[in-house]
This record gives structure tokens, C-alpha cells and sequence, in this order.
């Protein structure tokens, strides 16, 4: 491949930054990584509540952006895109935000909008799975982020695409915090009240994107791929054993409710949650599981490949 086909790719949400360094060949298809991570930031840590950015949410982001410079400059990428979602389109002082990214990447993030991330998303998730003929189209993306949930349902393009304002980190503030602790466990009037705003939430999806028309279900990112790992019971996490596994709807029932009965220190337990997510989890998989119940999907094919990979085709495209 040329040297001008090496690409890197920002996401920044709410929960969490990744970076993806890869020679991507639009001929074929193929997107070989040659450096993917992700850091848990909590970026959107109480911009529900304040409307801000908070300061050392502020620096942790930056602190990675720096780390994220050198590898970018190790691995002799050219051109880099970095995307900000949820958390950063919300919060009054955003500007500093861009300001601080600007100065370490010398790039500007781009704030874009809930439709363009739904794109990317579906792009990313979905460009693999087109010649296989054991899943039937259309698909429904789902990517359930930190701030918000992606709905795009679609085939060789999208058919359309919402998001609304229902992610693990949103949800878990929203219902789940009381004096400044996540409660240990929730109780069931807190659940009902999450399940509650995640159906109307839906409800709000459903008004501009035709969810029951699917035939498979792809879900992407944490709450995620998490929930595939602890279906498999992973000695740790193993993106390979995740990407593309299948897991049924009955057991993403049985952990959902898990989750949510377990308390801090068994959700931290388990060998493959990463330590950012044992908070937010049980919210996550709620989400995922009552998008599962709405449309009827018997299981979910669970994608590590995401907006991460549809931003760094994008790149290569030279959009």
C-alpha cells in the first residue's frame, strides 16, 4: 500500500477517546490496523447536571491527546480525523475543548451531529458484513455510546438514522446517582425509571427510523462488547473471540439483570470489564437489551469494527 493510504482516526465521546492508526485499501475493502486503543476519560462527567465540561475531565482528555500525538507521529500518519460526539456538543464551554485539542494534534475536532456519527457508524460496522449470507439485511446499527445511542438502519446505504440522548453514562447519572455514588445496587424504582426514559427514547427513534424493518442487529462499543465477553465468560477481554460473536437475546436478559442486582465490587470482578465500565455497565446493557425486546431480535452479531472505522475511511476517501 502507499504511504498516503496510512491513516488515523479520533473518536472522542463521552466515556471514552480511541485511536485508530491503519493503511486502509478502498479496492478492497480492508482496513489493517497497525494501532488501536482506547482510554477511558469520562469526558462528560456532569455535563448533564452543569452543562460543562468539567476541568479534570478536561485534562484527562488532553492528557491522552498528547499520548495519542506520539503514536500517531511513531507510526508516520499524514492525515488524521478527530471526531467529537455527545459529551462535547452539549457542554457551553466547548471551545476549550477545541482549544486544547487544536494545540497537541493540530487538528480541530469536528462536533458533528448525531445523523453524521449514525453514518459512520453503520460504515464502519457494516462494511465487512455485506457478502455474508448468513445474515439478512437490512441491518440495524446500534451504538450505545457514553452520552447517547445511534439507531441507522440500512443495507448498501442508510435508510435512516436518529440518535437520541440515552447512553450508559447519561443513564447512569441521570437515574442511577444519589449525594455523588452510584447506588450499590440500584434499587427497582431506579431501574424502572431508567427503563423508562430508554423506551421513550425509542419511542423517539422509531419516529424517524423504521427499527422493526431489520433482519439482523449489529451492536457496537463498550456496553457492548462487554456484554459479549461476559456471555463467552472470557478469562479477559479478547477482541478477536468478540468481533462478530453472536449472543441470544434470553442471555443478554440473564446478564442485564445481573448487572443490575450485582454490586460494585462483583461487577468489578469479572475478569474482562475494564475499570471504567463498572459503573455504567448495568445501564448499558439495558439499553441493548431493551432495543432487542423493541424490535423483536431474537440475538445480536456484536462488531469491535465502529465510528472509529468509519471515521478512518472517511480519511482515506478524503472527505
Amino acid at each position: 500500500m502507499s504511504a498516503g493510504s496510512r491513516v488515523a482516526a479520533i473518536d472522542c465521546g463521552t466515556n471514552s477517546i480511541r485511536l485508530l492508526v491503519a493503511d486502509a485499501d478502498p479496492r478492497t475493502g480492508e482496513l489493517v490496523d497497525l494501532d488501536r486503543r482506547m482510554t477511558i476519560v469520562r469526558l462528560g462527567q456532569d455535563v448533564d447536571r452543569t452543562g460543562r465540561l468539567a476541568p479534570e475531565a478536561l485534562e484527562r482528555t488532553f492528557a491522552a491527546c498528547r499520548e495519542y500525538a506520539e503514536i500517531i507521529e511513531k507510526h508516520g500518519a499524514k492525515r488524521l480525523r478527530f471526531v467529537a460526539t455527545s459529551a462535547s456538543r452539549d457542554a457551553e464551554n466547548r471551545d476549550e475543548f477545541v482549544r486544547g485539542v487544536l494545540d497537541i494534534l493540530g487538528v480541530e475536532p469536528e462536533v458533528i451531529s448525531g445523523d453524521q456519527e449514525a453514518e459512520f457508524s453503520f460504515t464502519g460496522a457494516t462494511k465487512e458484513l455485506t457478502g455474508r449470507a448468513d445474515l439478512r439485511r437490512p441491518f440495524l446499527v446500534v451504538d450505545i455510546g457514553g452520552g447517547s445511542t445511534e439507531f441507522v438502519v440500512g443495507d448498501d446505504r442508510v435508510r435512516g438514522a436518529r440518535s437520541v440522548d440515552v447512553g450508559c453514562v447519561r443513564m447512569t447519572e441521570r437515574h442511577l446517582v444519589r449525594d455523588g455514588a452510584v447506588a450499590d445496587p440500584p434499587t427497582e424504582r431506579q431501574i424502572a425509571a431508567m427503563r423508562a426514559d430508554i423506551e421513550a427514547a425509542l419511542d423517539r427513534a422509531e419516529e424517524t427510523v423504521p427499527l422493526r424493518e431489520a433482519r439482523t442487529l449489529v451492536g457496537l462499543a463498550g456496553s457492548v462488547t462487554t456484554v459479549s465477553a461476559i456471555a463467552q465468560e472470557l478469562p479477559a477481554y479478547d477482541s478477536t473471540a468478540i468481533h462478530h460473536s453472536r449472543i441470544s437475546r434470553e442471555r443478554v436478559r440473564e446478564i442485564t439483570e445481573w448487572l443490575l442486582r450485582a454490586t460494585h465490587a462483583e461487577r468489578a470482578a469479572v475478569p474482562s470489564m475494564h475499570p471504567g465500565r463498572v459503573d455504567v455497565i448495568g445501564a448499558g446493557a439495558l439499553v441493548l437489551l431493551s432495543v432487542m425486546e423493541r424490535i423483536d431480535a431474537k440475538e445480536v452479531v456484536v462488531s469491535e469494527h465502529d465510528i472509529l472505522d468509519g471515521i478512518a475511511w472517511s480519511v482515506a476517501a478524503g472527505e
